[in-house]
């Protein structure tokens, strides 16, 4: 600016410090010649007069630059906004703008009146004679009244069980429910949870456990299912979950080969406890391309058509554990022992006890097994049934309690066993001796046997053996004092 200014003044004024009359101009921006004419005709300019009219000129140049500047200013954006208009894009940041300038008034006009008639805006009353109606209050509202409101009732909001955490969920409660099996914990449980859409997801969970697991299992599960429906679970989830595991027979017989029979035992049972509709078979037939599939329909038509299949159903799974009868049991055992006597296979002996699935009853199985080895002729069943209850103790399978309770009741038995086997005690202390020695047994249960001739102390084994000295004289060797015929279970004779 400073340099523009200087290059006015320097072409407004002369060598010789006149100025050209058609260079100046007044403010109203008129040139004045009237005033320059008088500088002339005077011819002689003081200091102070020379300053003044320099300063002059030089203020004079400044508004002359300034209104041409702003001429040029208003004619460039005139035709920017006329080419805007006819090419540009409104949706540009420099249409944006032009827009926006063109809201605003370039006149200084108007009536000076609130925008939308005082009704918009933001802490604005609205309209004159606006009627407001009656709003219902808000429970969220800050300033909401309880008390003028009346009771509230506050409700428990549980939140639903996303898809990834509804296994982590129930599986644990499913596996509890195998120990305890009751089914009203599981529905207590399950009213407390927000499964959502994804309840019937529950069934299909607890039937896959099941088909992993034993067959007391799979009953308690169809327990389950029948005790549920219409509780927690409608017919149309439990259908639905069905329908699902049909879908998913390919993936569920790479863990468990039998899952298509296993399910159609399901389908059939739970068509006769009322969990799902009759007509869940007819609506598959002709209609089931995977083989898997349709082998556990056919499984559950073949149930369902037998004779008093409503009743038969209900032992589809077979009474398991504990609630089978003891005569069963015992048939069982003994059956399992014969068998092993004769093939020796311990792997084959220890699935089929498993199966059983009666630990606390694992004691008859070592008493049947004694009275075996105390009525068989020769060492063979002795060395065998030794091997037996070895591999169950190490394994675990028979605990030390249930082992000392079938030895105990061996010996409680013992005289009357004796009268039908007279070797019964010499047998049985051969057995335990060699028990004992293969770590079957503890020294204390190996003492607790008892001898057919017991003796109580080293004292009176003496004046047993001095009484019989006396008695036999000199018909009794020397020799044999030694030997086993003195020993206490033989001085009473």
């Amino acid at each position: 600016m400073a340099a523009e200014v200087d290059q006015w003044s320097a072409a407004a004024v002369q060598a010789d410090g006149v100025l050209q009359p058609e260079e100046v101009e007044n403010d109203d921006g008129v040139y004045d010649d009237e005033e320059l004419n008088e500088g002339e005709v005077n011819g002689n300019w003081t200091p102070q007069e020379k300053a003044l009219h320099e300063a002059r000129l030089k203020a004079k140049a400044k508004r002359r630059l300034r209104k041409s500047s702003s001429r040029d200013s208003a004619r460039e954006s005139l035709s920017e906004a006329v080419a805007g208009e006819a090419g540009a894009d409104p949706n540009s940041p420099k249409g944006k703008a032009l827009q926006n300038h063109d809201r605003k008034s370039r006149t200084g006009k108007g009536r000076g009146l609130p925008k939308k008639g005082g009704a918009g805006g933001k802490g604005v009353w609205g309209a004159a004679g606006m009627v407001y109606e009656m709003e219902e209050p808000d429970a969220k509202d800050p300033n909401y009244d309880e008390s003028a409101q009346g009771d509230t009732v506050y409700a428990t909001v549980v939140p639903e069980l996303e898809e990834g955490e509804l296994e982590k969920t129930v599986n644990p409660i499913v596996q509890e429910y195998f120990e305890h099996g009751d089914t009203r914990e599981v529905e207590m449980l399950l009213k407390e949870l927000n499964l959502g859409p994804h309840k019937y997801e529950f069934s299909s969970l607890a039937v896959s456990l099941s088909l992993e697991g034993k067959a007391s299992h799979r009953e308690l599960t169809s327990r389950l299912l029948s005790d549920l429906v219409g509780k927690v679970l409608p017919e149309s989830d439990i259908a639905r979950a069905f329908d699902k595991m049909l879908k998913d027979l390919p993936d569920l017989i790479l863990d468990t080969p039998e899952a298509p029979q296993m399910l159609g035992q399901f389908i059939a049972r739970a068509i006769a406890d009322h969990a799902l509709p009759m007509n869940f078979l007819s609506r598959y037939k002709g209609r089931v391309d995977c083989d898997h599939a349709r082998a556990a329909l056919d499984r559950a038509s073949v149930l369902m058509s037998m004779k008093r299949e409503m009743v038969r159903l209900d032992n589809v799974w077979g009474v398991g554990g504990g609630q089978r009868p003891v005569k069963h049991l015992i048939k069982e055992m003994n059956l399992l022992l014969k068998e092993y006597l004769v093939s020796g296979e311990l792997l084959e002996a220890e699935h089929c006890l498993r199966d059983l699935e009666v630990p606390h009853f694992h004691h008859e199985l070592v008493y049947e097994a004694v009275i075996m080895v105390l009525e068989s002729n020769g060492e063979t069943a002795i060395q065998l049934m030794v091997k037996l209850l070895q591999a169950f103790w190490k394994s675990g399978l028979i605990t030390l309690d249930q082992m000392n309770r079938g030895f105990q009741r061996v010996y409680d038995e013992l005289p009357e066993i004796n009268l039908d086997v007279p070797r019964a005690h010499s047998i049985m202390e051969a057995f335990v001796d060699l028990c004992f020695q293969e770590s079957v047994i503890t020294k204390q249960l190996r003492d607790a046997c008892p001898a057919r001739y017991s003796m109580h102390t080293d004292t009176r084994l003496n004046v047993k053996c001095s009484l019989l000295l006396g008695q036999l004289g000199d018909k009794i060797p020397i020799a044999t004092l030694g030997s086993h015929s003195c020993q206490p279970r033989l001085v009473n004779l």
